[in-house]
């Protein structure tokens, strides 16, 4: 509409006033509404093909959308496990900062769970002690088990002698029983050795795994327990939290409520242009958006990423392919602009809908010195209807609240 009546102040009014002073016609007399169109036919004919031009100009070049959000994320306030609620330290819509402690869950059994963990702890350092303990006793049943096989060797080897000496002072069945007793004494020194070693082994490898296991089952305890206790991640608002003493909650079920991060929204607008712009949205491009929270407003703004693909495309592997009909609507070009200065997004609520546009820089390129004339003139045409949108997102942004409130029914 708006680009509708500045064609017809260059064409429509310019061929009334021909009619009107040069060659005396008169409303309501020889312009009627019967022959406006035969009278006013240059003009308004000329006022359409001009509209056209414009608005395709003005569309391809310097896009515009009405699809232009201020999107925020929100971070569920969920505990890692279920359980009673026994303590909360927040109220409802509180400020948080990161960190900041907002419920905790009834602890008994990952109390005990820990408690067990130290006393499995305490047990195998009460096991170290013992080890040595008998390690000591091992040495002295070792050094006994030597003197023993020692005394028996001497014995051994003395009547051994004897009977070499003569034959007939010692019998051979006593000579026998010696040896018995030797190796008997020497399978004995074996086994108090290997008792010793075993013992060592228990000091040196089975006692410390088995601290090593403990210390782990007890800092498995403490994580248990520290889930208990629901942190903020970080700085926000807390919004929809009616979490009581004794409530159960469970991280299957409905959230406890809701963490608006301070800066979400805040920083960008994420508009969805069309499709038909996706070879003209570059990265640096300057854009203008004026917003339905913060009327008669302009915001400068940056283009600062285009995203590469359109969100229409996207498969989800499942039973059924997927016919192309099924995409009923197109897609659109995903835009993030920022601020162009700093606090350009001050007063504007996250979640805002706004109206945006986007203009093409042609200055570079007229600067080149091998550029045509025709080439030159086009680019200043697009440069100079890009004014023309400026205008028209200002006459938006002062018919924004008559729009909302008046035509539309909002309040």
């Amino acid at each position: 509409m708006i680009e509708v009546l500045l064609c017809s102040v260059l064409t429509v009014l310019p061929d009334f006033l021909v009619r009107r002073f040069v060659q005396g016609k008169r409303i309501g007399h020889e312009i009627t509404l019967y022959s406006v169109w035969y009278e006013l036919r240059y003009g308004i004919t000329a006022c359409i093909a001009l509209t056209v031009i414009l608005l395709t100009l003005i569309l391809y070049y310097h896009p515009s959308t009405s699809s232009a959000i201020s999107f925020f994320r929100t971070i569920p306030i969920l505990p890692e496990g279920s359980g009673r609620v026994e303590e909360v330290y927040v109220g409802i819509r509180d400020k948080v900062e990161a960190g900041q402690r907002i419920f905790r869950l009834d602890s008994s059994e990952q109390e005990a769970a820990l408690e067990t963990a130290r006393r499995r702890i305490s047990e195998i350092d009460a096991g170290f002690e013992l080890a040595k303990t008998e390690l000591v006793g091992a040495d002295a049943r070792i050094q006994e088990a030597q003197s023993a096989y020692q005394q028996a060797l001497d014995e051994f080897e003395t009547k051994s002698e004897l009977q070499r000496r003569n034959a007939s002072t010692v019998a051979q069945r006593e000579i026998e029983r010696l040896a018995n007793i030797v190796e008997g004494r020497q399978a004995a020194v074996s086994a108090v050795v290997a008792s010793k070693q075993s013992v060592e082994s228990q000091i040196s490898s089975v006692l410390p795994a088995q601290k090593k296991s403990a210390e782990a089952a007890l800092a498995q305890a403490q994580v248990e327990l520290d889930k208990t206790v629901v942190y903020a991640g970080v700085a926000g608002t807390l919004e929809q939290f009616t979490l009581r003493k004794g409530d159960i909650v469970n991280p299957f079920m409905r959230p406890a409520g809701v963490l608006i991060p301070a800066e979400a929204g805040r920083k960008a607008l994420i508009g969805g242009f069309s499709q038909l712009e996706a070879q003209v949205m570059k990265v640096g491009m300057v854009a203008e958006a004026t917003c339905i929270s913060m009327p008669l407003t302009i915001i400068p703004m940056v283009v600062t990423e285009v995203q590469d693909l359109i969100a229409t495309g996207q498969v989800r592997a499942s039973d059924q392919l997927i016919d192309a009909q099924q995409v009923v609507r197109p897609g659109t070009i995903t835009v993030f602009l920022e601020p162009l200065f700093a606090g350009g997004f001050d007063g504007v609520p996250p979640g805002s809908s706004c109206i945006a546009n986007a203009y093409t820089n042609n200055h570079d390129r007229l600067a080149e010195e091998d550029l045509g004339t025709a080439h030159w003139l086009f680019l200043h045409v697009i440069d100079t209807v890009g004014l023309v949108h400026a205008i028209i997102l200002r006459f938006q942004a002062l018919l924004l609240p008559v729009q909302t409130l008046v035509f539309s029914g909002g309040h």
